[in-house]
C-alpha cells in the first residue's frame, strides 16, 4: 500500500514537470511559418560576400585571376539566360543575384553595366521586386561613389544607362544633366552634344515636350552652324511633331515651312505636300484663311505633277471645306469638281461619294434640285456598290423629290426630353411616385388599409359578423331555429309525430300492423 501510494503522489508533479518543459520547447521554438512571416526575405544583394569563385582570404585580384573570374561570371550569366529560356524564373535570378554580388570585386563600373543588364531583363518581364532590389543597389553605389570622388564621367554614363534601361527616367535625366554641366565646363561639344541627344530623347519618352523643345532647337542651332542638312532636317522634323503636339501652332508653322526648305535642299520632294497640308492647318488654326488657302493649293499642285493621287485629294478636300467655313460656295464647287477627276484617278469610291454628296447638298442649300438630284443619284450607285450609307442617299433623293414637288417637308414629331426616351425616341409613360415601384416601374396596386393584412400584404376577406366566430374567425354553420335546441346549440333531429313518443321524445319503434291485428299487442302488455 505505501508503494502505491507513492506512485500515485508522484504522478501528478511528473505531469507538471512534463507540461512545464513542454511550454518552456515551445516558447523557445516558434512556429516556423509565423517565423517567416515576421522575417522577410532579405535582400540577395545585401547578403554576404562569400562565395567559391573568390578567395577564402579577402585581398585584391591579380590580373590573371580577375581575367578569369570574368570568364566563370560570363558562363553564370549564360547558365542564368538558360534557366530564364525555360521559364525557371527564381533559379535564373539567384544564379544572376550572385553574379552581381561576385561582380562587384571587379570594379564598379563592371558592377554598374551588370545591374543594368539584369534590370533591363527584370523591367521587360514586370518583375516587380526585382526592379526594386537592382534600383536600390544602384542608388547605394551612386551615393557611396558621390561621397568619395566627384563622379568620373565614366561613372555618370554608366549610371545613366543602367537607369534607364530600368525605366527610372528622372534619375537618368539627373545623371545626365550633371554630365552636361561637366562637359560645358571642360569645354567639350562632342561630349555635350551627346548628353543634348540623350536628354531630348529622354523628356521626349516622358512627353513633356516644354522641356525638350529648347533641348532641340539648341542641336538644331549647332546643326545649321556646321550646315549639316541632314541632322537639319532630322530635328526640324523632331520640333515640328513637338509644337504640333503641344498645340502651338505659330511655332509649328516656322518650323514645317523651314522643313519644307531643308525638303527642296535635300531633294525629298515627295514629302512637302503632305507637309504643306499640314502647315495648312496651322494657319487654320491661327485663323489666317488666306495662307492656309495658299498651302493647300501649292500641295494640290505639287501632289498632282508628282502624280500623289491621294495627298491631291486630301488638299483638295480640305481647300474645299475651307471655302465653304467662309460661305464661298462657289469657289467650292469648282474644288469638288477637280475632286471627282483626283477621285476617279485614284480610284477611291469612297471618297468619290462622299464628294457626290456634298455637291449635292451644296446644290440643295442653291434650290437647284434637278442638278442636286443628279449628284444625289450618282453617290447612291456608288453606295450600292459598296453598300455603305444606302439609306443615307435615299432620303436625300426622297427630300429632293419632294422639293421638286412642291411639297412641305413632313415636321418632325416634336420631341419632349422630359418625357422621351433619348435612346428610342419613344414616350415615357407619366409615372406616379405614390404609386408606381421605382425598381421595377411598375404601378402598384391600390390598397385598402381596412382589407390588407399589413403583414402578409394579402387582401383579408370580408367577414360577417353575424356568421363568424369571433374568437376563432371560423364561420359559424347556418342555424335553423326550428331544429336546433336553444341550450346546448345542438341540432335537434326531425320527428314524425306518428312515430315519436311525447313524453320521452324517443322514437317509437315500427309496428309490424299485421301482428297487432292477430291481438298480439294485449299479449304483449300483459
Amino acid at each position: 500500500m505505501i508503494y502505491r501510494r507513492l506512485i500515485h503522489y508522484k504522478i501528478p508533479k511528473l505531469i507538471v514537470i512534463a507540461i512545464t518543459l513542454t511550454n518552456i520547447t515551445l516558447l523557445s521554438s516558434p512556429n516556423p511559418s509565423l517565423a517567416q512571416l515576421e522575417q522577410p526575405k532579405p535582400n540577395p544583394l545585401e547578403l554576404p560576400l562569400e562565395d567559391p569563385l573568390l578567395p577564402n582570404i579577402p585581398r585584391p585580384l591579380t590580373p590573371f585571376e580577375k581575367r578569369k573570374l570574368r570568364q566563370e561570371l560570363d558562363q553564370l550569366n549564360a547558365q542564368a539566360q538558360a534557366q530564364f529560356d525555360k521559364g525557371n524564373i527564381p533559379a535564373a535570378f539567384d544564379i544572376w543575384y550572385r553574379e552581381l554580388r561576385v561582380r562587384r570585386v571587379l570594379g564598379r563600373l563592371e558592377e554598374i553595366a551588370a545591374l543594368g543588364r539584369v534590370g533591363e531583363i527584370a523591367w521587360n518581364n514586370t518583375l516587380t521586386q526585382d526592379v526594386k532590389i537592382i534600383s536600390k543597389r544602384l542608388k547605394t553605389l551612386q551615393e557611396l561613389s558621390e561621397k568619395e570622388d566627384p563622379l568620373s564621367p565614366e561613372l555618370l554614363m554608366a549610371l545613366a544607362d543602367a537607369y534607364e534601361k530600368l525605366h527610372a527616367l528622372d534619375d537618368s535625366l539627373g545623371i545626365y544633366k550633371r554630365v552636361l554641366n561637366n562637359a560645358r565646363k571642360a569645354k567639350d561639344p562632342i561630349a555635350e552634344e551627346k548628353a543634348l541627344k540623350r536628354l531630348g530623347e529622354l523628356y521626349l519618352a516622358k512627353f513633356d515636350y516644354p522641356q525638350a523643345a529648347p533641348i532641340y532647337e539648341e542641336l538644331l542651332d549647332r546643326a545649321q552652324a556646321r550646315s549639316n542638312t541632314l541632322e537639319e532636317g532630322v530635328y526640324l522634323q523632331i520640333l515640328a511633331e513637338i509644337y504640333t503636339r503641344s498645340l502651338q501652332p505659330e511655332n509649328a508653322t516656322k518650323i514645317k515651312e523651314d522643313l519644307a526648305e531643308n525638303y527642296l535642299k535635300t531633294k525629298k520632294i515627295q514629302l512637302i505636300p503632305a507637309l504643306k497640308i499640314s502647315i495648312g492647318q496651322d494657319y487654320e488654326a491661327l485663323n489666317q484663311p488666306e495662307m492656309a488657302s495658299k498651302n493647300y493649293q501649292e500641295a494640290y499642285s505639287l501632289s498632282w505633277s508628282l502624280q500623289l493621287f491621294g495627298a491631291a485629294a486630301e488638299a483638295l478636300t480640305k481647300l474645299g471645306k475651307l471655302y465653304q467655313t467662309y460661305k464661298q460656295d462657289d469657289y467650292a464647287l469648282q474644288i469638288y469638281q477637280n475632286l471627282i477627276q483626283v477621285e476617279q484617278l485614284s480610284y477611291n469610291y469612297y471618297g468619290l461619294m462622299r464628294t457626290y454628296e456634298t455637291i449635292g447638298e451644296i446644290y440643295l442649300a442653291y434650290k437647284q434640285y434637278d442638278v442636286a438630284l443628279e449628284f444625289f443619284k450618282q453617290g447612291l450607285i456608288l453606295a450600292q456598290s459598296l453598300n455603305y450609307k444606302q439609306d443615307n442617299f435615299l432620303s436625300r433623293i426622297e427630300q429632293t423629290n419632294r422639293k421638286i414637288r412642291g411639297e412641305d417637308e413632313p415636321e418632325p414629331p416634336q420631341v419632349n426630353p422630359d418625357v422621351t426616351n433619348p435612346n428610342t425616341l419613344e414616350e415615357i409613360p407619366e409615372i406616379n411616385p405614390d404609386v408606381t415601384n421605382p425598381n421595377t416601374l411598375e404601378e402598384i396596386p391600390e390598397i385598402n388599409p381596412d382589407l390588407i393584412n399589413p403583414n402578409t400584404l394579402e387582401e383579408i376577406p370580408e367577414i360577417n359578423p353575424d356568421l363568424i366566430n369571433p374568437n376563432t374567425l371560423e364561420e359559424i354553420p347556418e342555424i335553423n331555429p326550428d331544429l336546433i335546441n336553444p341550450n346546448p346549440l345542438y341540432e335537434i333531429p326531425q320527428l314524425d309525430p306518428d312515430l315519436i313518443n311525447p313524453n320521452t321524445l324517443e322514437e317509437i319503434p315500427q309496428l309490424d300492423r299485421d301482428w297487432l291485428k292477430k291481438g298480439n299487442l294485449k299479449n304483449r302488455k300483459n
